[in-house]
């Protein structure tokens, strides 16, 4: 980069010792206002609306940080866009805090304070205005259109690319004191790049650069050549299009915008939001995580104000670019880094949302604080005018932050601020659905539809819930509906798989199963699924081969852990099928099957004292389960081991188990034929017996109905049954 550096509006340092501790103490406040109104996420869920794409089912997140996750993620674009850095983060955030959301949140108000204090610190040395440049850096901080990027985890991209972009600003202004050391020109460079791998929309910094060399820099009046400094931006620009060139081939192969418009109605739409976002600015009142796309267009007499209004403001920032500069700026500013996201260029799915303005409104911001400041009012009333704007930005700000608490509040403020937001509704359905209120969340889903009837995704969660109530073939006919949608929609292959295989039909639920895979090979769920129908279907080497793809992707999938147990059992490797059920026992303390499945192969392996306190434990967990209670009883009744039998006990839990059951399953009155004689009881036990021989021969049960007339002849001599 070539350029002279020129002094800030006002020296850097003026005010002398007083400032040594204003700057400090302005920093804490700024910090402190901050926390006082995001510090309340620390406490906050996930939501269902991307998080769990960027988080909790994000396998490379969940997979820690590692050598090959860094390899990773700057070999593949994530989440449909290309943001390495955000991913590391985010993996790193796993690696402190598993999947406890209050530590992610954490990291985005840590994240945005800091940015908060880089921006103060920036301008101040740019302009050398104290207090001008502590409230705009106030306003940014706690403006309530700042709380989606901040309490929302997905958009870590927003506040790490500000972070760095802070940065980036902080380097350019060294660089701007000394031109001609490339050491200086390379950090900026390299704050640039950290910037655009968390972040693409940051691609308009090389131009905001160009409007600081005009204002506060005034270094045009030294150069007198523009040229001269876009040349120098080079590097920073070709850097910028290798962001977008990159954006645009990652979108276009994964993102399918939901509405399409003609250039002149994305313009025309553009002109309307830029005005929206100003109107929030002043009045955000109803802000919501999701508007609904306009499915013609905005009315055209919106357009036609919106394009006066910005053609109005940017009439007089022009003419007055001599006198107030920082007016042209900052409107060149907010236009400026507004336009990746503003619509013109249909990336991604939503054409206007608030954590757009993130960045870009600092230009409104600093050209509103420095005409303000030129008003002819005394000292103490400019500063109870800045006190009292903070103040009221501060509880609106809070109040806006605490709609993020959970899924629910936040849909359900979306849905009292939107109309006919069918994204709204299918969320609010899917996560009433996760809460067991599922007659709700068919409402909601069903409304979802009726807004618009071909919402994937909507179609998907009423098949979710159809499943739930066990209406097996409206679930099908959804799960169909979404399919014909999108095809490739592996989850809902997936779901249909199962469906079917509950209705009997094993070919097709195969073919659907099989496809899952075929689109998410590295999906641990459709591995372990798939392995699941192999193994129903006695396929057992198939069934262990995909039970072990499934653990490779999720080492600590407890699920998949005890299918391959029980898969490995089937071939009779009971030691290999132990390690993986205690795998899965580990993983998941309240996993009842991997207890009871412990239990099972220790008696296979003719280990009963070591399969007691595992079926113990599975009825600590659910105390209600009859196999369980059953297998319990048995074992404290017929035990090889005297110190480990209780006839008393196995009989309560052999009566618990057969009045759970009707009392019309011959072997569990085996059972508690055989807890009736250890406990002294064989008039009950003959009784008991004699009851499960003749459900035995009724049910053709040669087996069981040959050890019952053995066993009857020790229950009839005053002899218990021991193994």
């Amino acid at each position: 980069m070539t350029g002279q550096p020129s002094p800030p509006e006002v020296p850097v340092g003026a005010g002398g010792w007083e400032q040594r501790w204003q700057v400090p103490a302005i920093c804490l406040v700024l910090a402190a206002i901050t926390f006082a109104v995001f510090g309340q996420t620390a406490g906050f869920e996930f939501v269902n609306f991307d998080d769990n794409v960027y988080v909790y089912e994000n396998a490379k997140v969940t997979g820690g940080l590692n050598m090959k996750s860094l390899a990773w993620v700057f070999t593949h674009a994530d989440c449909t866009f290309y943001h390495p850095l955000t991913m590391l983060s985010l993996m790193a955030d796993y690696q402190l805090h598993g999947l406890h959301a209050g530590g992610y949140h954490l990291t985005n108000v840590l994240l945005h304070t800091a940015s908060v204090i880089l921006l103060f610190l920036v301008l101040r040395q740019m302009t050398g205005a104290l207090w001008r440049s502590a409230f705009v850096a106030a306003v940014f901080a706690i403006h309530p259109l700042r709380v989606e990027s901040v309490a929302w985890v997905t958009e870590r991209k927003d506040v790490l690319s500000g972070f760095f972009f802070m940065l980036t600003l902080g380097a350019y202004v060294l660089h701007v004191r000394k031109p001609d050391s490339p050491a200086r020109s390379l950090v900026v460079a390299a704050a640039f790049v950290l910037a655009l791998l968390s972040k693409s929309s940051v691609v308009t910094l090389p131009f905001v650069l160009l409007l600081l060399d005009y204002w506060p820099l005034r270094r045009f009046e030294q150069s007198r050549k523009l040229s001269g400094l876009i040349l120098e931006k080079i590097p920073l620009l070709a850097l910028a299009a290798a962001a977008c060139a990159t954006t645009v081939l990652v979108a276009g192969k994964l993102v399918t915008p939901e509405v399409h418009f003609s250039m002149p109605l994305r313009l025309g739409n553009a002109l309307v939001y830029y005005a929206t976002y100003l109107r929030q600015m002043v009045w955000p009142e109803g802000l919501a995580v999701a508007y609904p796309d306009p499915h013609h267009g905005l009315p055209p007499w919106e357009m036609a104000l919106g394009g006066a209004l910005l053609a109005g403001v940017s009439a007089v920032a022009w003419a007055e670019r001599r006198r107030r500069p920082w007016l042209l700026v900052g409107w060149l500013w907010y236009l400026g880094m507004l336009t990746p996201m503003i619509g013109i260029v249909p990336v991604g799915a939503f054409a206007q949302a608030d954590r757009f303005t993130y960045l870009p409104q600092i230009g409104i911001y600093l050209a509103v604080t420095w005409l303000v400041a030129e008003w002819r009012v005394s000292r103490v009333a400019l500063g109870g005018l800045m006190a009292a704007v903070l103040a009221v930005l501060m509880v609106c700000a809070w109040k806006q932050t605490a709609y993020w608490k959970n899924s629910e509040t936040l849909w359900t403020h979306t849905l009292a601020c939107t109309a006919d937001n069918s994204l709204a509704c299918s969320n609010l359905g899917g996560d009433l659905l996760t809460k067991g209120r599922v007659d709700e969340a068919i409402a909601y889903l069903q409304k979802a539809l009726q807004i618009k009837p071909d919402y994937m995704e909507a179609h998907y969660n009423l098949g979710n819930a159809f499943l739930q109530k066990g209406n097996v073939d409206e679930a099908i006919t959804q799960y169909r509906e979404a399919l014909k949608i999108n095809p490739a929609l592996a989850k809902a292959h997936l779901r249909l798989g199962n469906a079917l295989l509950q209705k009997g039909n094993v070919d097709e639920a195969m073919v659907h199963l099989q496809r899952a895979a075929q689109i998410a090979p590295h999906d641990a769920a459709i591995q372990n699924k798939l392995g699941y129908a192999l193994l129903q279907m006695g396929k057992v080497n198939e069934a262990i081969t995909h039970f072990e793809q499934a653990l490779q992707t999720k080492p600590d999938f407890a699920e998949a852990h005890n299918n391959l147990g029980n898969a490995l059992g089937e071939q009779g490797r009971l030691d290999e099928a132990i390690a993986h059920f205690e795998q899965a026992a580990v993983i998941d303390p309240g996993f009842v099957a991997a207890q009871y499945n412990l239990g099972i192969a220790y008696c296979q392996k003719g280990r009963g004292g070591d399969a007691i306190p595992h079926f113990q434990q599975a009825l600590q967990i659910e105390p209600a389960e009859p196999r369980v209670q059953n297998n319990l009883a048995w074992l404290l009744a017929v035990c090889s081991d005297a110190s480990l039998r209780n006839g008393a006990k196995a009989v309560e839990l052999a009566r618990q188990a057969n009045a759970l059951t009707g009392g019309e399953n011959p072997a569990i009155l085996h059972t508690l034929a055989a807890a009736f004689a250890e406990a002294g009881r064989f008039p009950e036990a003959m009784e008991t017996a004699q009851r499960a021989l003749r459900l035995a021969g009724a049910q053709s049960n040669k087996g069981l109905a040959g050890a019952l007339q053995s066993e009857m002849k020790l229950y009839k001599a005053g002899l218990p049954l021991h193994h």
